[in-house]
Parts: structure tokens; C-alpha cells; sequence
């Protein structure tokens, strides 16, 4: 890339990051707001609502990334269209589609940390959130649910009623069975802690055994229990699918898959994160004719609006597609590419109509 093309793509960065401040640090003070309801609650403080937000907020950067990019390309771009600069650069003999390379260099650039804050930071972070808000209210993972979680794993059928804040478990039941599903025995403990290497140590353990004639019962004070359950497969289960990495949504879905359960949505959502670094790519294609255009006609702030809100209609769409794909049970791939398609579809028809105009 020459030094023309590394003051585009510097440029667009800078207005990128500004549109990104400002929307992150809108969105973050709506999310205090939000968790102030909680404040006051048992031992739940404010500076404990600040915590968790600032730990949740990579998240928050992850799904502002992309608009971000739309909002600052196109400020970058007519700041560069008004003064000229994009008409002596064409007059230079440079074409919409070497502009269009320097906005793709960016949209990769911008894609890659769109990845990466997807993959490795925010899971964590909001993991750790999780956690530091549990423990910030004494409460449990599990516990507004009556019922608690219900795993599958090969011949066990296990249900667990309550996660403390270190994953150890509390109040959890299995139900181990054969291969024609007649029920062998179930095991009661009371808690368990997680070992390591696929070992449980439960506690307080309570066997009930299936015999031909008869029914056995034994209690002990600890067993340990095999199982490929680990404190990760079950946190799955109280974070939003498109809140993992998608390392664990493979794994988690290879798991439902072994067990013959419905991997629908996980399917769905593990597309949304691989394609999502994508719309980054379209969004920097979209900017440019959006901001070439006041050099032809009035009303530029109208045009920068419609823009914004292609953005924020193209994030609507993107999670609305979810729960449609899911609805009428279309092919995970191609719900999950669907928004991205189309995004990229009409940039390459703008960018058509703006050249041939």
C-alpha cells in the first residue's frame, strides 16, 4: 500500500475510533443505568454495578465494532470528499476500485479485532462478570430456576439445581440408564466439586439401584464421578449462545450432536460469530457511496443519517435472523450469512450506481 492509500486507511481508523468512543461509552452508562434496579439489593452496591458493567463492556465494544466502522467511514470519507481530496486523488488517475482496496485493507483490519474481542476477550470478560456479580450478590448461578439445568451425557441424565460463584455444584441428581433407556439407578448428592481430567467428587451421595426383583439403596459420605461434564459445559448453560467464542460453540455442539439433541440454535449462533468480522468488510464498501454522493446533490446530513441508521437496521437484522432461522428451521449457514450477503450486495450496487452516475 502507498502513502495515499496509508492516509486513507489512518483516516478512516481515526474517525472509526472516535464513532466507537462515543457510541461505547452511551451504550455502557445506558448499562448502569440499567443495573442500578439491582443496587441496594442485599450486599449488591453501586461500585459493584460499576464492576460488572466495566467487565461486560468488551462485549458491548464487540457489537458496537462494525456500526462504528459504518458511522466513522462515512464521516472520514465526506470530511475527504468536502475537501477535495478524494477528487484530486481521482484526478491522479486513482479508481473507485483502488479506494475501494484502501477500504477493504481497513474493513480487515477492523474485522481482525472484531474477531479477536469476539473470540478471546469478551467471553471472558463476561465470564468473570458472571461471576463477580454472583458472588457481589451471594446468590447462585441456578438458582432462579425451579427446576435448574437438565445436561444429557451419553447414557446420564443429569440435573443440577444450583452453580456457586467457584462452579462447584449443589443439589444435583443423575439418572443413569441403558441402551434401550430402562432406568439403572439414580444417584442423589448433595454437592460436587470438579477435579479435574473429567472427575467429580460428590458429596453426601445417596444411590438408588434398579434391580430385576428389587430396589437398593446406599448412601456414602463422597464418590467420585466420571463424566465428560466439566464446569465449562455447564456455564454454557447460563450464558446466551451468542455471547461464547467459537471454539466453545464447536465443542458444545459436537456435544449435542454425540447425544442426539437439537443443535439449532447453537448452529445458528455459531455461523453469526464466524460471519460477523464479515459485515466490516460491507460496511467500509456501503460508507463510500454514501459519502461520495454530497458532491452532487444537497442535504448531506440526511444522507449521513441513512447511513447510521443501515447500520443499526443491519444489527436489528443480524440477531432478528437468529430467531427466524430458528422459527422456520433454515439452514444455520445460510441464515447466519443472509444479513452479510445482503449488506454487501447493496454496497456493490451503490458503488455500481455511483460509477456509472
Amino acid at each position: 500500500m502507498n502513502r495515499m492509500g496509508r492516509y486513507v486507511v489512518s483516516t478512516i481508523a481515526w474517525h472509526v475510533l472516535l464513532a466507537l468512543l462515543v457510541l461505547f461509552g452511551l451504550f455502557v452508562f445506558f448499562d448502569l443505568i440499567g443495573e442500578l434496579r439491582d443496587v441496594g439489593k442485599g450486599s449488591y452496591q453501586f461500585g459493584h454495578a460499576l464492576v460488572y458493567v466495566l467487565l461486560s463492556s468488551p462485549a458491548r465494544a464487540y457489537e458496537l465494532l462494525p456500526v462504528s466502522l459504518l458511522i466513522g467511514g462515512i464521516f472520514a470519507l465526506s470530511s475527504l470528499a468536502d475537501s477535495s481530496q478524494i477528487t484530486v486523488m481521482r484526478a491522479a488517475g486513482v479508481s473507485i476500485l483502488r479506494i475501494c482496496r484502501w477500504l477493504l485493507a481497513a474493513g480487515l483490519l477492523f474485522g481482525g479485532l472484531t474477531f479477536a474481542i469476539g473470540e478471546y476477550i469478551a467471553p471472558l470478560s463476561n465470564d468473570a462478570a458472571t461471576r463477580y456479580q454472583v458472588a457481589a450478590k451471594e446468590s447462585v448461578l441456578f438458582g432462579r430456576f425451579r427446576s435448574g439445568v437438565w445436561l444429557k451425557n451419553n447414557q446420564e441424565i443429569i440435573n443440577v439445581s444450583a452453580m456457586q460463584s467457584d462452579l462447584s455444584l449443589q443439589a444435583l441428581r443423575i439418572y443413569v440408564h441403558d441402551n434401550q433407556h430402562k432406568l439403572l439407578k439414580i444417584i442423589d448428592a448433595q454437592g460436587g466439586r470438579y477435579q479435574g481430567n473429567g472427575m467429580w467428587q460428590l458429596e453426601d451421595v445417596t444411590q438408588t439401584r434398579f434391580l430385576a426383583d428389587s430396589v437398593s439403596v446406599t448412601r456414602a459420605g463422597s464418590m467420585p464421578w466420571a463424566t465428560q461434564v466439566d464446569p465449562k459445559m455447564l456455564a454454557v448453560l447460563m450464558i446466551k449462545p451468542k455471547d461464547m467464542s467459537v471454539q466453545a460453540l464447536q465443542q458444545y455442539v459436537e456435544h449435542l450432536k454425540d447425544n442426539k439433541q437439537s443443535t439449532t440454535r447453537y448452529e445458528l449462533a455459531l455461523w453469526a460469530k464466524i460471519f460477523y468480522p464479515f459485515a466490516c468488510l460491507a460496511m467500509m464498501l456501503i460508507a463510500l457511496p454514501f459519502a461520495l454522493s454530497q458532491r452532487r446533490s444537497g442535504n448531506v446530513g440526511m444522507k449521513i443519517f441513512l447511513g447510521i441508521l443501515l447500520g443499526v437496521s443491519f444489527n436489528f437484522v443480524n440477531q432478528m435472523m437468529s430467531h427466524i432461522g430458528e422459527l422456520y428451521q433454515l439452514p444455520p449457514l445460510l441464515a447466519a450469512a443472509l444479513p452479510t450477503l445482503g449488506l454487501s450486495m447493496l454496497a456493490i450496487y451503490f458503488l455500481w450506481r455511483q460509477e456509472k452516475g
